[in-house]
């Protein structure tokens, strides 16, 4: 089955459609989907979607566009967050220079807590990176370099050294609709090289629908159509394609597996 490694389910483009929306990624062959957190102070409502649906699963974090809105949020409270059944992973966090929608060094700051947090849970981190290669790539070595930590690089439309060091560094890459975007052969040629043991497939629903979608509301069933031109990139059918990313996120979210 594929796996949504990535989407925002709580999101009010879904209210009206929810019933919907999780018939469609069932029927096209979705069989679990990871909903990530955007703000720790709305922590239960993802909580308690998991809760309600044995094929939901969460996270727990402050994604940057939210760091200077939650600089309260402490290391002890995302562990002791964390330790809900459901949930799977710590993040989203990281660096948006893009959007730049939070002063750069409460995005990092952010970034750290989240870290310290993975480490001592073992649960990965989901990171956020845009525009911020060279800043990620040296905050990851160097927090690397102080204790080991599982995460993952989501919705990878970063350059070839990001991947590179990330996967060096024994993190995941996730890819989302971008990939299928006409102008992203760049993304798919970085696609190609990586490790087959570290791809994941996510959505990021509900944005960046993937081509045939590209528009429009993105959504969990759509994350079949990146699988396709995942596979495509790297010379797999589907199934096996399929197989191999449900393993690796089953792989990196190891209490949604033990569950």
């Amino acid at each position: 089955m594929l796996i949504d490694s990535h989407c925002h389910l709580d999101f009010p483009d879904f209210t009206d459609d929810f019933d919907g929306v999780l018939a469609r990624a069932a029927a096209a062959g979705v069989g679990a989907m990871v909903t990530i957190s955007t703000r720790v102070r709305e922590f239960q409502r993802y909580a308690s979607l998991a809760e309600r649906h044995a094929n939901i699963w969460c996270t727990v974090g402050t994604h940057p566009h939210q760091a200077g809105n939650e600089t309260d949020v402490t290391v002890e409270e995302l562990v002791r967050l964390s330790a809900h059944p459901r949930c799977v992973g710590i993040g989203e966090a990281g660096l948006d220079y893009f959007y730049d929608k939070a002063p750069r060094d409460l995005q990092r700051q952010s970034l750290l807590i989240h870290i310290d947090a993975a480490r001592r849970t073992g649960l990965p981190l989901v990171i956020h990176a845009r525009d911020a290669d060279d800043d990620m790539a040296a905050i990851l070595t160097e927090e690397m370099g102080k204790g080991a930590f599982k995460a993952i690089l989501h919705c990878f439309s970063s350059g070839a050294a990001l991947a590179r060091t990330g996967v060096a560094l024994g993190l995941y890459v996730s890819f989302s609709g971008i990939l299928t975007f006409r102008n992203s052969q760049a993304l798919r040629d970085i696609a190609a090289e990586l490790p087959a043991d570290r791809l994941l497939v996510e959505t990021d629903a509900p944005y960046l629908a993937p081509v045939p979608h590209r528009g429009k509301r993105n959504e969990p069933a759509f994350v079949a159509d990146t699988a396709r031109v995942l596979a495509e990139v790297r010379g797999l059918d589907i199934a096996a394609l399929t197989a191999l990313t449900a393993a690796n996120t089953r792989r990196v979210f190891a209490k949604m597996a033990a569950s």
